[in-house]
């Protein structure tokens, strides 16, 4: 996955420093300072969407003495998720968050052991058996979500509201615990440490190797060991009462990995990397989720006829709106689930992942790229390419009937990223999101607090509606 902040900072744009300058690039490009005016560096991602047609579909975008590819055409993706030619790279803004999540799944690089064992061993944890078990967390989740929303008045703001129910879900399926969302009106201070040492770490990416930088460095990874001892404490002791008692059948995260550890007879994941993987976990699963479920919940409720569409088929489906969705039900709403592919196609919230050639070639039938460069998959502009979407720009969940998708080129939608390294969670996510969505449609209409909203969106790790509320009220 590449992030916003991949995009928005200096250092972080440490591409091949010896390629000639055979791409197209942005206009405007200045002496030394390159590129940088051609994006809004508080949202780089959204503003690449508006460089002119000629720059697209591959680009070279300079900063300084930096440079990279960025793609933005279902053909050249096509060429980059060719296993046999390209490779996972890690971005320098990913590499920085090593100093908090270390080598786990989506942080390791692939020729590490430990990102091979841990995936290996954390493949059940995502099979349909694992997900029968997760099903009723993520019940139990949103129906506390409804609970909080009781007596608040009839307009919600969406993005924290999505975040709350996400981050919960995760956190209970990860390591089986309550942190609390509903009940506080600040997150846990878990969670708080957490984030706090993601943005250090980010920052620290950003900063690195600048001239005059060291010392904002060094004081960035004080700080961030501090947040670090305070989430391995919390860890550590979850993990040793774990161990410290007999099996009693837990279907989380972390039973998997211990019981893992037992059914080998070795320590097959040391507790630094099982920390590892539940940050990971806590981090990715919440973040991209509630992104999800926000522009999903947006286009719906701008829209009586898609809602009406969606409701329609929840309540063939439940035949009563206070019903709890079965298991076995998620399946079946197909409709709702083209809506989450919709949203995930216009605006993924894991907004791009870079690859790096395994050895010298050509892309695009002209354009070198060897060893040690990089490039940026840009999936909004790609998942935009009007060479495979008709009305790229408006929101059409039918493009996802089964017999459209047939039609579409294989690598013209990856939201999930590709390969081996792609997100392992990903039907986690697919059916935490069309059972949430399922279950809000079922409960409540709505539609936008303020008529004049006109979607915006803010860059972190990933992309989330800005500003977004909804006028809810009980069907």
């Amino acid at each position: 996955m590449v992030t916003s902040t991949d995009l928005g900072t200096l250092n972080d744009l440490v591409g091949p420093n010896t390629w000639a300058d055979q791409f197209p690039h942005p206009p405007g490009r200045l002496p030394v300072v390159g590129d940088l005016r051609s994006v809004d560096p508080e949202g780089p991602v959204v503003s690449m969407l508006d460089w002119p047609a000629g720059v697209w579909p591959i680009a070279q975008f300079r900063v300084f003495r930096h440079r990279f590819v960025m793609i933005g055409s279902a053909e050249l993706t096509r060429e980059l998720c060719d296993e046999s030619r390209f490779e996972k790279v890690l971005t320098p803004a990913i590499a920085a968050l090593r100093d908090f999540a270390g080598d786990g799944l989506f942080t390791a690089t692939t020729d590490e052991p430990s990102w091979r064992l841990a995936h290996d061993l954390l493949m059940p944890a995502f099979s349909k058996t694992a997900m029968q078990n997760y099903h009723p967390l993520m019940v139990s989740a949103i129906d506390e979500l409804f609970d909080f929303w009781e007596g608040r008045g009839d307009i919600i703001d969406v993005a924290p509201d999505m975040t709350r129910l996400t981050l919960e879900t995760i956190s209970r399926a990860a390591f089986g615990k309550d942190l609390g969302s509903f009940e506080r009106e600040t997150p846990h201070d878990f969670v708080l440490a957490m984030v706090a040492g993601l943005k250090t770490g980010r920052r620290t990416g950003g900063l690195s190797g600048l001239p005059g930088s060291k010392p904002i460095v060094s004081l960035l990874h004080r700080a961030n060991a501090r947040h670090k001892r305070y989430v391995d404490s919390m860890l550590d002791d979850l993990i040793a009462e774990r161990r410290s008692r007999a099996d009693e059948g837990e279907v989380d995260l972390l039973a998997i990995m211990l019981r893992a550890n037992r059914d080998r007879g070795e320590a097959a994941l040391d507790d630094e990397n099982i920390r590892h993987q539940i940050v990971t976990f806590l981090v990715a699963g919440h973040e991209t989720t509630s992104g999800t479920l926000s522009f999903a919940l947006h286009y719906l409720a701008r829209d009586r006829e898609l809602l009406e569409r969606a409701q329609a088929e929840v309540d063939e489906i439940l035949g009563d709106s206070e019903a709890a969705p079965q298991f076995q039900q998620v399946a079946k709403f197909r409709f709702v689930r083209r809506v989450v592919d919709e949203a995930l196609r216009l605006w993924p919230t894991a907004p791009g992942f870079t690859r790096g050639p395994i050895e010298p070639t050509v892309v695009g039938g002209r354009y070198e790229m060897s060893p040690g460069d990089w490039a940026v998959v840009h999936l909004p502009k790609v998942h935009r390419d009007p060479e495979v979407w008709t009305d790229p720009l408006g929101f059409d969940p039918d493009r996802f009937a089964a017999s459209e998708v047939k039609k579409r080129p294989a690598h013209s939608y990856k939201p999930f990223g590709t390969g081996e390294r792609a997100c392992i969670g990903r039907q986690f996510a697919l059916h935490e999101s069309v059972l949430m969505l399922a279950r809000f449609i079922a409960r409540y209409d709505f539609e936008p607090a303020d008529p004049d909203y006109e979607l915006s969106i803010t860059e972190r790790l990933t992309l989330m509606p800005d500003g977004l509320r909804l006028r809810i009220r009980r069907r």
